[in-house]
């Protein structure tokens, strides 16, 4: 790759990850379609995003460690509840058509840009519901399920996790921004694409530094972003990434 490339390669990874550290995902936005755009097949570049994007968990853990904004319980219960569904979802990819899945997918993202935007209050507060032993079960299956999704497709699925957690479990969007960044940024992927490499698709490892790097600093710049705003803008930008990821997703079908 020459120099060009590789800075163009990085402001994409910077700006993508930092809207989805921002927002609770969505950094495949831009950052999956420029590894298309660069020249890799599907299946590579879906690999390499996954493997990159686990840096975007990196930053903000370490911001949000600092700043004591994350429950270790939740985030666990998280990883544990979305790992099967994302491993069965890895699979799922290499044998279902894509176009179906992003079309199902970006009315699905529309639709909770929709529901935010309606719902006023909706993660403004924190609100403590369904964390007894039936919730956390009924929990642990939507999380499961949102797994699948985000072991197959590209962009979009932290978008669920986030107010997943916001409307079942009542967090703020504050907290279910970084439950989601740690939890499906740092090893959703990690273990999607693990998942993937184990199924037969390739990494394209000479761009992962430059990716690792921009997802990096770009998952650290968000959260401190985050932790800085209001639940009101967050929640403005959660919507905003809903309708632009469902319009791209919906457009490149015609």
């Amino acid at each position: 790759m020459d120099l060009l490339n590789s800075i163009g390669l990085f402001v994409g990874s910077l700006i993508s990850n930092t809207l989805a550290s921002l927002s609770g995902g969505g950094a495949g936005l831009i950052q999956f379609p420029l590894l298309i755009f660069l020249g890799l097949p599907f299946g590579i570049a879906l690999a390499t995003h996954k493997v990159a994007s686990v840096a975007l968990g990196v930053g903000a853990a370490l911001k949000h460690l600092r700043q004591g904004t994350l429950s270790w319980r939740f985030t666990l219960y998280v990883i544990l509840t979305g790992a099967i569904g994302v491993i069965l979802g890895a699979h799922l990819i290499l044998s279902f058509p894509e176009n179906i899945a992003e079309a199902a997918l970006g009315i699905l993202i529309i639709s909770l840009g929709l529901y935010s935007l309606m719902k006023k209050e909706l993660g403004q507060n924190e609100n403590s519901i369904n964390r007894d032993t039936k919730g956390m079960i009924i929990g642990g299956l939507g999380l499961t399920t949102i797994g699948i999704l985000n072991g197959s497709l590209t962009a979009g699925t932290g978008l669920f996790v986030t107010l997943f957690l916001v409307r079942w479990f009542g967090f703020s969007y504050k907290q279910a921004v970084a439950l989601t960044l740690v939890s499906v940024g740092l090893f959703w992927n990690g273990i999607g694409a693990v998942a993937i490499y184990q199924a037969g698709t390739p990494i394209y490892w000479p761009w992962i530094p430059v990716l690792l790097l921009g997802s990096l600093l770009g998952g650290y710049l968000g959260a401190h972003l985050a932790h800085q705003k209001s639940n009101q803008l967050i929640k403005r930008c959660f919507e905003a990434l809903t309708f632009i990821i469902s319009f791209k997703l919906l457009y490149s079908l015609f």
